[in-house]
């Protein structure tokens, strides 16, 4: 203990000496307090090279800086490791005031107490989106749902940027650019939420003990450790990532077409921008969609990531143009593969035979690229009727009419089901070489057998499929983004079984996507809307959540290191709706079970 307060003597003093501590977080009795989320952040930010529109140029190394979490154990203890440098505490914990401790007073006790939080309004601003959206169009269910799911796949509902107080009139203008984006809110939920939505939060507002407690944080916590690498700005949307077997994390720019090529072992990272073709417009082919965001620089809309295990090469889906992306981590090369046809590549993996599969989310496709040949083949889904037909096939023509300022989306009249977009999302591929999809809109799965080319649909007893993986006996784990649950899908017995995300208050969840921990047999949930992800023991059926440190941490995607780490990226898009604005490289340690 003496070592210890030495240790903290010295770092008041001289700032850039390596430290290591245990520290005791208080309540304001004095007493050991449990279960505290301590994050600790470098004073001196990483100097990152902005030479590139405020990005690092191409190529270039870059230095990033961790920012480390860790919870209070049941005696109030919490161990932070070494690291050099001055370096300022936040301290964190539902019913309590944020505490943040300068250098110079970490040594001092009286620093770690918590002081409980009594302002109604401010409990309620503690709590994740979750909570707030769950207090939405009681008793409408099915609209509540539909709203979730049209309005909360770019960033949380419920954060402090959307829950304020707005007019009628500018929620009916935020909605109407919402669509143009890409919501496929009804017309008649356009016409009706707007004065619903100005009522319900002028309300909540007026009434802040309304919205409940959020999700009890659980004892497991003790034992994980988070840490965040800050990545890209407010204008990015790390949208997904990549874990490579060369041992790096690549991490996609949505917005700003740039490839983050990171090492989570330092923190050292290659920005690589994507070279756009000849005659490709900005925006892509969707140029009219982002025409009033205040920066990008998106040519390509990289999407998707996966590494092809032949040669590691990276393929990525650019969701703005008829191609696929191959990147050479080697040589650092990109090279574009021109499609004919297709339209918005989405989500992509590779199967045991070099092909890399992806779904074309608006032209109600899957494509295969056959890396032997050098060539591409699609395979058409199911039209729900001819007007879905007629209106898939006009997508392209639908997208350059918005391009030319022509406001096609308010003509157009949208239903409850999302006739005309029914939106084939995730992609796997399952043990037995069949490939597997979720189709968002059409409450189905489906799956491709690649011998025959034959497609069948199975309907799903949830709605709003959007991201699906594989375990290792082959069974499919289902994202259901607007039903606070996953499903578990059998293909030898074709038998589904629910699994309640452990979220409160209960339902409360948007599942972006998941993804299956072979090796440990566990199931990784996106807790999109509760700033968490999930645990699922799949031989147990146990859950456990870990809230994440920063609020309106929206994330999209999760990839695992071979020591068991969870990788996640804050992908909202915009990211200034994230805590600080600051989207990051988010590592989870889970600890012990």
């Amino acid at each position: 203990m003496k070592k210890q307060w030495i240790t903290l003597a010295l770092l008041a003093g001289f700032s850039l000496a390596p430290w290591a501590a245990d520290f005791t977080v208080t309540g304001p009795d004095g007493k050991p307090l449990a279960l505290a989320m301590v994050t600790r952040t470098a004073v001196q930010g990483a100097t990152i090279d902005a030479s590139d529109n405020d990005y690092p140029a191409s190529g270039l190394l870059q230095q990033g800086v961790f920012e480390h979490t860790r919870f209070s154990d049941a005696h109030g203890r919490v161990s932070l490791p070494d690291a050099p440098g001055a370096y300022r505490v936040r301290l964190r914990k539902p019913g309590y005031r944020d505490r943040l401790i300068e250098p110079d007073a970490l040594a001092q006790p009286a620093a770690w107490r918590m002081e409980p939080e009594t302002d109604p309004k401010a409990l309620a601003e503690q709590r994740p989106s979750n909570a707030w959206t769950s207090t939405l169009l009681p008793g409408r269910d099915e609209l509540r749902k539909e709203f979730m799911a049209q309005c909360g796949f770019c960033h949380q509902q419920g954060s402090a940027f959307l829950r304020r107080e707005r007019s009628a009139q500018e929620w009916e203008e935020t909605i109407a650019r919402m669509v143009r984006y890409g919501a496929r809110l009804s017309s008649a939920a356009q016409k009706e939420l707007p004065a619903v939505l100005e009522a319900h939060w002028k309300e909540i507002q007026a009434h802040p003990d309304k919205v409940p407690a959020g999700t009890p944080w659980p004892q497991a916590l003790s034992s994980a450790a988070i840490s965040e690498l800050a990545i890209g700005d407010r204008f990015s949307q790390m949208h997904d990532l990549l874990r490579h077997s060369n041992g790096m994390v690549y991490v996609g720019d949505n917005l700003q077409d740039r490839l983050y090529e990171i090492d989570p072992q330092t923190g050292a990272y290659t920005v690589h921008r994507i070279p756009a073709e000849p005659g490709d417009a900005l925006g892509g082919l969707l140029a009219g969609r982002l025409r009033d965001f205040p920066k990008h620089e998106t040519y390509q809309g990289i999407h998707s990531l996966v590494e092809a295990p032949r040669d590691g090469h990276i393929f990525i889906t650019p969701s703005y143009q008829r191609r696929l992306i191959e990147f050479d981590p080697r040589s650092k090369r990109f090279k574009a593969h021109a499609m004919d046809g297709g339209f918005y590549p989405h989500t992509v993996r590779v199967d045991g035979k070099d092909r890399v599969w992806f779904t074309l989310a608006l032209s109600n496709q899957v494509a295969m690229f056959d890396r032997a040949t050098q060539t591409f083949r699609t395979y058409d889904l199911p039209f729900r009727g001819l007007m879905e037909r007629i209106t898939v096939k006009l997508t392209p023509l639908i997208f350059k009419l918005i391009g030319w300022g022509l406001p096609i989306t308010n003509w157009v009249k949208v239903d409850a089901v999302s006739t005309g977009v029914p939106l084939p999302y995730g992609i796997d591929i399952t043990p037995d070489g069949k490939v597997w999809i979720a189709r968002l809109h059409t409450q189905e799965i489906g799956r491709i057998d690649p011998e025959t080319g034959t497609v069948t649909m199975i309907a799903t007893p949830l709605k709003n499929p959007r991201r699906l993986r594989t375990d290792r006996d082959g069974n499919l784990w289902i994202a259901m983004f607007s039903e606070s649950a996953i499903l578990r899908y059998e293909p030898a017995s074709g038998r589904f079984t629910p699994f309640e995300l452990p979220v409160e208050p209960r339902g409360s969840d948007t599942p972006y996507a998941l993804n299956v921990d072979r090796e440990r047999h566990q199931v990784w949930v996106n807790g999109t809307n509760s700033d968490s992800v999930h645990r699922l023991d799949i031989a147990t059926g146990q859950w456990t959540h870990f809230p994440l440190p920063r609020r309106a941490t929206f994330t999209r995607d999760v990839e695992f290191m071979p020591d068991g780490r969870v990788l996640l990226s804050g992908a909202s898009f915009p990211s200034w709706h994230i805590e600080d604005a600051q989207p990051t490289l988010i590592q989870l340690t889970p600890g012990r079970p």
